[in-house]
């Protein structure tokens, strides 16, 4: 079967589902509610096949978020039953935290030790990243205390199926206090992210401070060991559609389909947000480096579109650096900043994270102060650090901090439904942030020399030169 024309049947079966449906709720029309489960188990019946055609992860998520919710509206009895597919993934999820958190971070500051060497570009490069990172997490939060997409979700039932408690009221010496490990063990078994992350950093430091024959080692270990759970978090991905499936029939079954509008109400907080981002921070970044706007813009078209299908910044690092170099941006400095940014600079999942942690509280009826709110995203931007190469890595990070924050974590198994969807936006404001970073550093050390040879995303050459560069 032509799969455009299953792509069309499956898109016009979903849009008269969702149109009966709306028709009916707002009491427009009188539907037969026979008329409406069949047109919804039709629309099913048509994305199962696009499914098998499609084959990948992505298309069954999507799937099953469907077929999830209307398990949940038909049979709301047995959705309660799938609760525990829910739960499986969930704790599949938590296993990961702790030495992803541990290894990304190790690598991702020992590994750079050389930042001494590398002088004023090291330095300039950083506070480059921690700025433009807090700014994003700024107006993520502001985007979402202002949207307040999570609230309007009867706390009361979401009650029914997690116990629900705010955050404890603390004092200054017991934040201070509560930051600090005493047993990583006992960190990693009580899943305090905050105290994993300090043990990590320290001991990254440390690790950066000795000689290189002994480093180079422990270096590797992490390496492998970060490699090995990013593979493990694909393995777990699979099941993805499962737990997902499970988790939106669950709430439905209990909550209706009242909490879908609050997850879309979330996804347009962050396209909205990302787009005032890209205009009120990176725009200004480019024009007050002299970066030539529409030059950068055919630059990253390529890197950027490679970013949003896959969801993976990393799947996209080896075009971005090859077309910063076509701009102007010098070799060791792309070679520098670009990976070392791939650690420090996500600004779109920065973003996300302070939007979607913020989302969970709302969701909750739990009031946070904005102490609070900030902690809690402060926390989330360490423990993002390293991720940028693993779709939906993020969600990882932030159901760790979420849940040693003392918050529900169900949120996030509706958050996972649209989870694609946010990926591909936040994805490629992290490569779009990572471009620029090499120009504006460029620029800080004099060496940005954007000539329009060098400047063009497609450079015609005669051949004899095309073989000697490829030499």
């Amino acid at each position: 079967m032509n799969k455009n024309l299953v792509l069309l049947a499956t898109l016009g079966s979903l849009a008269v589902a969702a149109m009966l449906s709306v028709l009916q709720q707002y009491q427009l029309v009188q539907v037969p509610v026979q008329v409406l489960a069949v047109a919804r188990w039709g629309a099913i019946a048509v994305l199962l096949v696009y499914g098998l055609q499609k084959k990948t992860l992505t298309t069954w998520i999507l799937i099953s978020m469907v077929a999830g919710a209307a398990i949940g509206y038909d049979f709301p009895e047995f959705a309660a039953s799938l609760n525990v597919l829910s739960k499986v993934f969930l704790k599949l999820i938590k296993t990961i935290i702790a030495p992803l958190i541990f290894a990304t971070l190790v690598v991702g500051i020992a590994g750079h030790s050389n930042l001494k060497q590398i002088g004023s570009m090291g330095w300039k490069a950083i506070v480059y990243f921690e700025v433009v990172t807090t700014l994003a997490l700024f107006i993520g939060l502001a985007a979402i205390n202002i949207t307040k997409a999570g609230e309007g979700i009867d706390p009361g039932i979401a009650a029914s199926h997690e116990e629900i408690s705010a955050p404890a009221k603390q004092t200054v010496s017991d934040i201070i206090l509560h930051v600090f490990p005493e047993n990583i063990a006992k960190s990693v078994a009580e899943g305090q992210v905050l105290q994993i992350v300090v043990f990590s950093v320290l001991f990254a430091i440390g690790l950066a401070m000795v000689t290189e024959k002994k480093r180079k080692p422990l270096i590797d270990f992490c390496e492998s060991l970060s490699e090995t759970m990013f593979k493990f978090t694909n393995i777990i991905m699979y099941f993805a559609p499962v737990g997902v499936g499970a988790a939106i029939a669950y709430t439905v079954g209990q909550m209706g389909f009242g909490i879908l509008v609050n997850l879309f109400q979330l996804l347009a907080t962050l396209y909205v947000a990302l787009l005032a981002f890209v205009l009120l921070v990176l725009l200004p970044v480019a024009l007050l480096a002299r970066v030539p706007i529409m030059r950068f813009l055919k630059a990253i078209s390529g890197p950027v579109s490679i970013a949003f299908a896959t969801t993976s910044s990393e799947a996209a690092l080896p075009r971005a650096m090859e077309e910063m170099e076509k701009l102007g941006v010098p070799r060791r400095i792309v070679a520098f900043v670009m990976p070392t940014g791939y650690s420090f600079n996500l600004d779109g999942t920065t973003l996300y994270l302070s939007l979607a942690s913020v989302f969970v509280a709302q969701a909750a009826g739990i009031s946070m102060t904005w102490q609070q709110q900030l902690l809690m995203v402060f926390t989330l931007m360490l423990t993002s650090k390293g991720v940028a190469g693993v779709p939906r890595a993020s969600l990882v990070i932030l159901l760790g901090t979420v849940a040693s924050f003392n918050l529900p974590v169900w949120p996030l198994f509706a958050i996972l439904g649209i989870d694609e969807l946010m990926d591909m936006a936040r994805t490629s404001i992290n490569v779009t942030g990572n471009c620029l970073a090499t120009a504006v550093v460029a620029r800080w050390e004099g060496e940005f020399n954007p000539t329009p040879e060098n400047g063009l995303v497609e450079v015609v050459v005669p051949e004899p030169e095309s073989e000697k560069q490829i030499a």
